[in-house]
């Protein structure tokens, strides 16, 4: 269970007699302290007005600020810890910028603006003297003390960067299929290593033992031999990362990269998976889903407690890395960048989309840093005196239950205080006038508690079941399905609802329309066995159903053969599975063709008549053959349609005495045709010829159509 609140302490150490406001969530029985809480003062107001804010404001004044200026004038990106513990950088926007802060002194150390944002970075020695950055203009910058002390630039965009000790060589990944290396001591790039990959996104090397490993975009792991140069195995991680319940749009590709020990390995998935690796084996110990479908940013590992700290941009998830349980969790205000713990204690630093990063501790995780011990005092106080909020004396009401109480006429009075859709009261005034209300209260309370015990002792004996009037064997096998033991089940397999219960297929069990189709052809091919198991199924319906008229109760195994022979008869009925199949399609093929050959002999049986239609007075009919020479001889030439008059003898063109040509046409009388009483298919006029006469009729025929006009 998951709650939230915030307290008011006290500090013991400092400023005594000051209340502090700390905002506490619990999720498991596990504590979380966002020591990041609270209002924060705007960067641009002078000192002088945040010490007067500060005087006069209490949600200020109470705040806890453990690192003063603890933000970014926009979003950070990056947040690391320096191996002495002493130093925290960050890196941020808007301008490009990195922030450095004293845990010692609580404050900022120092702020230098950059050209570009940072990608990534990486603090090479104990303290902040060298630092290495990762822009995304493809420049490396290297920062000393005093400030920027040498930049390069690399062929493509690098997106991670690793760095191995013993040879002093950085690791670049990036767009790319090829990993540049950079040697510090020489000053120099060396030769590349060539990848499968088209391109790389995240690397890691693993401190003990100096394996380098990268993940590629096709969402497969390289490790490769810093040593020999040599690559010594490939993990497909977006194969195993696909499970069985598990729906996903595209290939998942690697984001997060984390070396546990010598032997151990965790993968982030583009997709939301984490997977524990054994580097002795090809497939994950355990696979993690966060559920949410975002890529994993980040991936810590607490070996004190056995857990993987792994956050996407939504949810900070710790879990146990050998049965995957869910140990707790936060989800921050804002969208997560990066995740960084404190070495060896509870506390946990958050880049965010935010101008705010975020302090959370953990006690459980560990103790507090020696540079703000006082954190363990302040929770030892809150969970030896715990502290109930403001809330608890006062019940929410709305209007509907103030109309119940008889308490509408205190709308508007200092006893209801208007919150949201509702109102506030005092929770002894609540519980006095619902007493008055409703006296028998208790009795009611009493006689549902009898009702509950009686219902509770009515489940155990066999009951009888009502089954509807439509389906009634679909209903009866779904009451069947669901008094299965949960052994005799997949281990697998989800229990789903019953769909009896479920309101959205209540009209299928009422409405006729919905009536399975036991004799349909879909039906026999998809329950082959439905032959046999209906028998049974009937032979239990019809004692239902002469039970429910006597108003007897159903015995819980019906007389006849006991469960073993069921179960036996079962499985043999799974083994026939394929036998029925068979015969089923060749019983239908058989009945296909005795309709084939039913329809065939009322073909053979039926006389077709002719049937006349005349056409509209006035109206004219034009043979096929007509209109088809006429739209033949438009689509030629003027020219061709002369010459073609002229070979008929519709036209005759000679020369005149002035040197002009004359042309003669001669009309041709059309062709008269008979009025056409009908026009009928060349099917119902069969075995007749052109001009036939048929009671009194003259047949035309013209193609597929046939005309009958009078004599």
């Amino acid at each position: 269970m998951c709650s939230s609140m915030t307290l008011e302490v006290k500090p013991s150490r400092r400023r005594s007699g000051e209340k502090r406001s700390m905002q506490v969530s619990s999720l498991n029985e596990v504590k979380i302290y966002s020591l990041s809480a609270g209002r924060s003062l705007p960067e641009w107001l002078s000192d002088r007005k945040k010490r007067a804010l500060q005087k006069k404001d209490v949600g200020i004044s109470r705040r806890i600020e453990l690192i003063q200026d603890f933000d970014m004038p926009a979003v950070s990106s990056k947040i690391k810890v320096s191996r002495d513990g002493q130093y925290v950088m960050a890196a941020g926007t808007y301008k490009p910028r990195i922030r450095c802060y004293d845990t010692y002194e609580l404050s900022m150390k120092f702020e230098r603006c950059i050209d570009a944002d940072v990608i990534t970075f990486d603090i090479l020695s104990d303290d902040y003297s060298k630092i290495v950055f990762l822009l995304c203009d493809r420049y490396v910058e290297f920062h000393s003390q005093h400030g920027r002390y040498y930049r390069t630039r690399i062929p493509k965009f690098g997106r991670d960067f690793s760095y191995h000790y013993p040879s002093c060589d950085l690791y670049f990944v990036g767009a790319s299929s090829e990993i540049y290396r950079l040697n510090l001591e020489q000053g120099r790039y060396l030769n590349s290593l060539q990848t499968d990959a088209s391109e790389n996104h995240v690397c890691d090397i693993n401190p003990a033992h100096g394996l380098f490993a990268t993940g590629t975009v096709e969402g497969k792991v390289e490790c490769w031999d810093p040593r020999t140069r040599n690559r010594v195995g490939v993990l497909d991680c977006a194969l195993s990362s696909v499970t069985a319940d598990k729906e996903i749009d595209g290939l998942p590709s690697i984001s997060a990269l984390k070396f546990d020990g010598t032997l151990n390995m965790a993968v982030g998935t583009s997709t939301g998976q984490v997977l524990f690796y054994d580097l002795r084996s090809n497939s994950p110990l355990i696979v993690k889903d966060h559920q949410y479908g975002l890529p994993i940013k980040s991936i810590q590992f607490h070996n004190s407690l056995d857990l993987i700290i792994s956050a996407d941009s939504r949810i900070i998830k710790l879990w146990n890395k050998d049965t995957g349980k869910v140990f707790t969790s936060l989800e921050p205000e804002h969208d997560i960048n990066d995740v960084c713990i404190y070495p060896n204690s509870g506390m946990l630093f958050t880049a965010n989309e935010a101008p705010k990063m975020s302090i959370y501790y953990i006690p459980v995780l560990g103790p507090a840093p020696k540079w703000c011990s006082f954190l363990d005092n302040l929770t030892e106080e809150l969970e030896e005196n715990p502290e109930t909020t403001v809330y608890d004396d006062y019940k929410f009401v709305t209007r509907k239950d103030l109309d119940n109480l008889g308490l509408a006429h205190l709308i508007g009075s200092p006893l209801l205080r208007a919150y949201m859709h509702g109102f506030f009261m005092d929770i002894r005034l609540y519980h006095k006038v619902k007493m008055m209300v409703n006296p028998f209260a208790y009795e009611e309370y009493r006689r549902e508690k009898i009702r509950q015990k009686i219902e509770e002792t009515r489940a155990q004996r066999v009951q009888l079941k009502k089954l509807p009037k439509v389906n009634k064997e679909l209903a009866l096998k779904l009451i069947e399905e669901g008094e299965e033991p949960q052994n005799a089940r997949k281990k697998k397999q989800k229990k789903m609802p019953s769909i009896l219960n479920d309101d959205r297929f209540k009209v299928m069990f009422e409405n006729p329309d919905f009536q399975v189709d036991e004799k349909s052809e879909e039906f026999r091919l998809l329950n082959p066995l439905v032959s046999k198991i209906s028998e049974k199924r009937k032979q239990k319906l019809k004692i239902l159903e002469h039970q429910e008229t006597l108003g007897e109760e159903e015995e819980e195994e019906p007389e006849g053969k006991p469960s073993d022979a069921e179960s036996s008869e079962t499985s043999d009925d799974e083994k026939g599975w394929v036998e029925e199949v068979r015969k089923q399609r060749r019983l239908l093929r058989q009945e296909e063709k005795l309709k084939h050959q039913k329809w065939f002999k009322e073909d053979q049986q039926t006389v077709l008549e002719p049937k006349f239609f005349e056409i509209k007075a006035g109206e004219e009919f034009r043979s096929f053959k007509d209109t088809a020479k006429r739209q033949k001889l438009m689509k030629k030439t003027l020219g061709d349609r002369l010459q073609l008059e002229e070979r008929v003898g519709a036209l005759s063109v000679h020369d005149t005495t002035v040197g002009s040509k004359q042309v003669t046409f001669k009309l041709k009388k059309s062709e008269q045709y008979p009025r056409v009483s009908a026009i009928v298919s060349s099917e119902q006029v069969r075995r007749k010829d052109r001009g036939d006469s048929a009671g009194g009729y003259t047949v035309r025929k013209a193609g597929d159509l046939c005309f009958l006009s009078k004599v």
